[in-house]
């Protein structure tokens, strides 16, 4: 499988998480939402690696790898400007990871009782927002071929 085939199915599996959250937003589960929302920030990043040609390390944040190996590659500009924006969602997802899928452990708090509305929202905007950018940058890499 090449490098073009594995980038869409990773985007495929971003879109999936991504609807996922809304779907939890919907239905009030506030930390699912921001857990999936991560997920799908997650797949993107790694979908544009992988376009790239890039082994990405085994870990859930890949962002600075990322905005190391975009500018080496020479990526648009536009691309380049959102890496910021990119990173910090990447970055603040990923701190949420655990706390949305386990909890406070130390302090016997339910993952359901950290998130609230707004929280999941936010997720999901950002979700949406990296992987809006990572497709356009995959529809960029296809038309230049």
């Amino acid at each position: 499988m090449n490098t073009e085939a594995m980038a869409q199915g990773f985007i495929s599996d971003a879109s999936y998480s991504l609807e996922e959250a809304r779907q939890a937003v919907n239905r009030g589960i506030y930390h699912r939402a921001v857990r999936r929302a991560q997920e799908c920030v997650e797949f993107s990043l790694k979908a544009t690696l992988r376009l790239l040609g890039v082994e990405y390390p085994r870990q859930h944040e890949v962002g600075d790898l990322l905005s190391r190996v975009s500018v080496e590659r020479g990526l648009p500009e536009w691309f380049l400007s959102e890496l910021p924006a990119i990173i910090l969602a990447s970055k603040r997802l990923v701190e949420n990871r655990g706390p949305a899928f386990y909890g406070d452990e130390a302090a016997f708090t339910p993952p359901r009782n950290l998130y609230a509305k707004e929280d999941a929202e936010k997720a999901v905007s950002d979700a949406e927002n990296v992987l809006k950018i990572c497709r356009k940058l995959f529809d960029w890499w296809k038309a230049k071929k």
